[in-house]
């Protein structure tokens, strides 16, 4: 594709995220402003409080202060009257990530990754430059660096990845292939260990999150009616609660990842000195926010067994992985065209057939496992698959799965309010820890176990314990392949039921008359007389018509 085809499709994928994401804030605030306040309702404060709204999704902190005129209303202790709110709904966030990793990928499939992906950061980052410049309120004020900084990596880091990880798996040329190349061009084993890694990484972090989201899921049912509760105690109508629940919406991914600290077995806080998490909880006044209802007043010790979970996930990474490091191959079949002497067109039955016995009389030509030596199969197997290589594929699937922890962590904390509610969300650190040494174990049990040998390398001794015979030399390895050129047939062999190999498969004579009982049957041929020469190459042939198989050539 035409890099400035490339260039324009760029563009409009990065306004197109930019865009959705405000309209999916200012389409419930326009409800909010038209029915909510009536003529009442001030419209120059709907832009920057939509805009306000998009920049706290992706990961913009709002320095929020609240007017005197509403303080002195509500009886705010005007030393709470400004706050930092910095706990991110990270729906808007996942939506413009998600939009920008299929904007690479479309980038990398069009030959010109780097044009996509650099104009796909230029676009988005000058529309978050517009937004910020925009949006000004005194309210809910923003540092204009923050405002254009984290919006732009939001996007560009997943359209950056999702080019690279597409040039890594497809690309035939280029600066991304070399590297695949060479880190291919390894010994076998270590070719794979970038390429699994990440597979690796990915279906942990995927559960991980699958996990939380399951946790809290179980815990909303079980604490229904909490929540319910704390919805009536607002007193809301039903535009209000259409709101609130829609903004509950919005914070599902941040709650989701707030399970996955609690099934990683650090937990998470709800405010400074508060702790919820399998070992204990403990809760101090909470806000008084419907979903928050969901949180356990009480653990069990039992739930201590949900760090299993983590150890499984590990574990179903380390037989993915294993399951595709590559196996060692038996001996290669003989060269094709073994029986290019006939010119008879063979079927894919035949062919199978004939492919089946010169990979048997290869593999018994060869020396067995048996007879190489006592290392056996088991030599081969250490080499295809090197112990080395596995435990660097398990040390990093366990440390990218705790950066990625903690970065989901790091997400998903921060400020909701003043004074103590300034610390909520899980630890960075003590979650990374726990899910590293989890992961560790779970895929160093799959991945650093011993390979069963395959049934090529097992040996005498693996049956009776004992130790197998030598064969003397000259003797065929095994009499069931055994063949001499002695033993090979000096005469045209006919197929049994007069067999006709044809180009769509075998069938027998008795099959075509069935086929055609009006065709009248075809006369024999009489062999044609001998010349009387003493020249090998004038031997008279017979022809034995067109239903029947040539003559296999002699043998030398």
């Amino acid at each position: 594709m035409h890099r400035l085809i490339v260039l324009l499709l760029a563009a409009v994928d990065a306004a197109i995220a930019a865009a959705v994401g405000i309209a999916a804030t200012l389409a419930p605030l326009t409800v909010l402003w038209v029915l909510g306040m009536g003529g009442t309702a001030e419209w120059g404060t709907l832009w920057p409080a939509g805009a306000a709204v998009w920049q706290l999704g992706h990961l913009v902190p709002l320095h929020v202060t609240l007017p005197g005129d509403y303080l002195a209303v509500a009886g705010i202790d005007p030393t709470a009257a400004s706050f930092v709110l910095s706990l991110a709904p990270l729906a808007f966030a996942v939506f413009t990530a998600i939009f920008a990793a299929r904007s690479g990928v479309r980038a990398s499939q069009a030959d010109a990754w780097v044009t996509g992906v650099i104009t796909g950061a230029v676009v988005f980052t000058a529309l978050a430059g517009v937004i910020a410049l925009t949006s000004g309120t005194a309210i809910a004020d923003v540092e204009l660096w923050q405002a254009i900084l984290m919006p732009a990596l939001v996007y560009a880091v997943p359209l950056c990845a999702g080019a690279v990880v597409t040039e890594w798996r497809e690309a035939g040329s280029g600066v991304i292939a070399r590297v695949r190349d060479r880190v291919e061009a390894a010994p076998h084993g270590w070719a794979d260990v970038v390429g699994l890694t990440a597979r690796g990484t990915a279906v942990v972090l995927a559960g991980l999150i699958g996990l939380g989201a399951l946790a809290f899921a179980v815990a909303l049912l079980l604490r229904g009616g909490e929540v319910i509760a704390l919805f009536e105690a607002a007193h809301v109508d039903t535009l209000g609660a259409v709101i609130v629940t829609l903004t509950q919406l919005a914070y599902l991914p941040t709650l989701a990842i707030w399970g996955m600290s609690f099934v990683a077995g650090p937990g998470f806080a709800v405010g400074v000195d508060t702790a919820v998490s399998p070992a204990g909880t403990q809760l101090g006044v909470i806000p008084g926010i419907p979903v928050l209802g969901a949180l356990p007043e009480s653990t069990t010790p039992w739930l201590l067994l949900l760090a299993l979970l983590p150890i499984g996930l590990g574990a179903l990474s380390g037989w993915i992985v294993r399951s595709r490091l590559a196996a060692p191959t038996l001996a290669e079949p003989a060269a094709a065209g073994r029986d290019a002497a006939s010119d008879v067109t063979r079927s894919p039955a035949l062919s199978a057939l004939l492919a089946g016995s010169d990979a048997h009389r290869s593999f018994a030509a060869s020396p067995s496992p048996e007879v190489s030596g006592p290392a056996g199969g088991a030599s081969d197997d250490a080499a295809d698959d090197p112990i080395g290589a596995r435990l660097v594929i398990a040390l990093g699937i366990a440390v990218l799965s705790g950066a990625g922890a903690a970065l989901l962590c790091l997400l998903a904390s921060g400020s909701i309010g003043p004074a103590r509610l300034a610390e909520v969300g899980p630890q960075p650190g003590p979650v990374a820890l726990a899910v590293g040494a989890e992961v560790l174990v779970g895929a160093a049990i799959l991945l650093l176990s011993p390979r069963r040998r395959s049934r090529a390398g097992r040996s005498d001794r693996d049956r009776d314990g004992a130790e197998p015979a030598a064969k003397p030399a000259g003797e065929p390895a095994s009499e069931a392949f055994a063949w001499s050129p002695s033993s090979a047939p000096t005469e045209p062999v006919e197929l049994p039921g007069a067999w006709t190999p044809v180009a769509h498969g075998i069938r027998s004579a008795s099959d075509d008359a069935a086929r055609e009982p009006d065709a009248a049957p075809e006369p024999e041929r009489e062999p044609a007389p001998a010349t009387g020469s003493d020249d090998p190459d004038d031997t008279p042939t017979v022809d034995l018509g067109p239903r029947r198989p040539k003559p296999l050539p002699p043998i030398d």
